[in-house]
């Protein structure tokens, strides 16, 4: 079942309707409310023109968080394959000493 929250973001309101929860939507709504007001405060632009922007911005924090996600996937990868390795290294060191330790 789909939540509504209605927010104001610029002074405008808004009605999000979502299967997300009402506190999850405001949570973005904030967000989205918070880097738009940032940039009205520092740039003299309009409101469509700090929308845009604000997008754009926030799109370049989504790239830039999917692009270190997938860095730290590649790293864990790698961690598991060396953990990997490591635990057949020990198998065939424990073999090894069992075939020396039979000899005796």
């Amino acid at each position: 079942m789909a939540n509504r929250v209605t927010m104001n973001i610029c002074g405008e309101e808004y009605t999000f309707v979502a299967e997300e929860s009402t506190s999850y939507m405001q949570k973005v709504g904030s967000y989205v409310n918070g880097k738009m007001e940032e940039l009205l405060a520092g740039a003299k632009v309009g409101r469509t023109d700090a929308a845009v922007l604000t997008a754009a911005n926030i799109a370049d924090e989504l790239f830039k968080e999917r692009e270190a996600g997938e860095g730290l996937r590649r790293q864990l990868k790698q961690y598991l394959d060396e953990a990997n390795r490591a635990k057949n290294e020990v198998s065939e060191l424990k073999r090894e000493l069992f075939k020396l330790q039979s000899r005796k």
